[in-house]
């Protein structure tokens, strides 16, 4: 017998509110726990306040907040995804934050969405490969940087 899929809420909050920060929090322990780095110095909340960024958490039926996620203007088309998280129990909730993210970009007319994570970070990158992001070239800061790995999607009707 099938599991029920459980009802998940996405909502765009403030990455301020005490929600985003706790799960925020849990997200740098872990990437400090995979990678070495807690990938703080490489967000910046007001990046992700503005009307061409979202930030979005998932909450489930409960209203426990189970994952968030975000994108923000990185260049001309492209938005980049930031600070994606969910608890390991939760199902699905991942792989919602992400697709709400992608078609809020489609909506604000972005082409595409890049994101950055740590080679070694397997799970992320199964994780995105797996949704139909191909690796490109190391972007920006991650120009260089050998434990670094890029991603992007092409986002449908642009």
């Amino acid at each position: 017998m099938n599991k029920p899929i459980p009802t998940i809420s996405l909502t765009p909050e403030d990455p301020g509110a005490a929600d985003c920060l706790a799960l925020m929090e849990e997200l740098s322990t872990l990437l400090e726990q995979i990678t070495g780095g807690n990938g703080k110095a490489s967000f910046d909340a007001d990046d992700v306040r503005g009307p061409m960024a979202r930030f979005v958490v998932a909450r489930d039926a409960a209203g426990v907040a189970q994952g968030c996620g975000a994108f923000r203007p990185l260049e001309p088309g492209v938005a980049e995804i930031k600070r994606m998280y969910a608890r390991r129990h939760s199902s699905g909730i991942g792989s919602a934050v992400l697709a709400y993210l992608e078609r809020e970009a489609a909506a604000l007319g972005y082409q595409a969405v890049w994101l950055e994570t740590r080679l070694v970070n397997r799970r992320a990158v199964d994780f995105y490969t797996a949704r139909g992001y191909a690796r490109i070239a190391n972007y920006g800061k991650y120009i260089g940087n050998p434990l670094a790995v890029c991603f992007e999607k092409q986002l449908p009707g642009n």
